[in-house]
């Protein structure tokens, strides 16, 4: 049998031995929060922001549930197009006019418009029901330490392309995302370059590289950009952000 000073030092133990912080997230969905948090936070349930995109003008919002990603573009016969997805709502308007679309064709705008709010509203999407994270241990990229997450999706609520896996490499220290990676299309990898804050919410561009190794899981593509592997395929860049009223 112990003795009571056994039993009274082991209880000063349980009381006053150090609980691990919330702010030092151990699960990949506290990972994750830690960095929404870093991004933005509660900036994201109310938003309504536009920015220039390539030869598109995009305005993504958002109000709780209830988000719309509307993008705009002029063709070379000076015609005006707007695609609006609106959940789960999509319409094309040409010079103010709305269009009958093929089922085919209303796929392919509807997932080009939501992809680059997807990517834009990144780490925020992260969060949703429908995301699986898996942590996938620790790294050194650039002499900054990163939590590695795979992600992949459910079939309900995935979206079209829910087989599709995705990497991201989060930075222990400031939390944000810095890198990801991806196999649609290609083996892919991605480097977060400059930030911008609007509303509270940071936005992010990227030098977008593809690796010759086809054979690597995408959670291994970060070992490619370490030693030089990979090649800059192009940039991923945003401008003239506008918070709109």
């Amino acid at each position: 049998m112990k003795s009571p000073f056994v039993l009274a030092f082991l209880l000063f133990l349980f009381v006053f031995s150090p609980v691990q912080s919330p702010q030092n997230p151990t699960t990949p969905k506290q990972i994750f929060e830690a960095c929404v948090k870093a991004h933005g936070g509660n900036n994201y349930e109310k938003f309504d922001i536009s920015f220039d995109f390539r030869k598109f003008r995009y305005r993504i919002s958002q109000e709780g549930e209830k988000f719309s990603y509307e993008r705009t573009t002029t063709d070379s016969l000076k015609n005006v197009i707007v695609d609006v997805l609106d959940n789960p709502h999509f319409e094309r308007k040409i010079n103010g006019v709305q269009q009958s679309l093929s089922a085919k064709d209303e796929s392919k705008f509807r997932e080009s418009t939501n992809s680059i709010a997807y990517f834009v509203l990144l780490p925020y999407k992260l969060l949703d029901k429908a995301v699986n994270l898996e942590w996938m241990g620790t790294t050194e990229i650039e002499g900054q330490q990163y939590d590695k997450i795979k992600v992949w999706f459910d079939v309900e609520g995935g979206g079209k392309d829910h087989e599709d896996v995705f990497c991201y490499w989060i930075n222990q220290k400031t939390k944000t995302l810095d890198y990801l990676a991806y196999d649609n299309g290609g083996p892919r990898f991605r480097k977060a370059t400059k930030r911008e804050t609007v509303g509270g919410i940071v936005f992010q561009d990227y030098e977008n590289y593809e690796l010759s190794d086809t054979t690597l899981k995408v959670f291994e593509y970060d070992a490619q950009f370490v030693v030089g592997k990979t090649k800059l395929l192009s940039k991923i860049e945003q401008a003239n952000y506008k918070i709109e009223e």
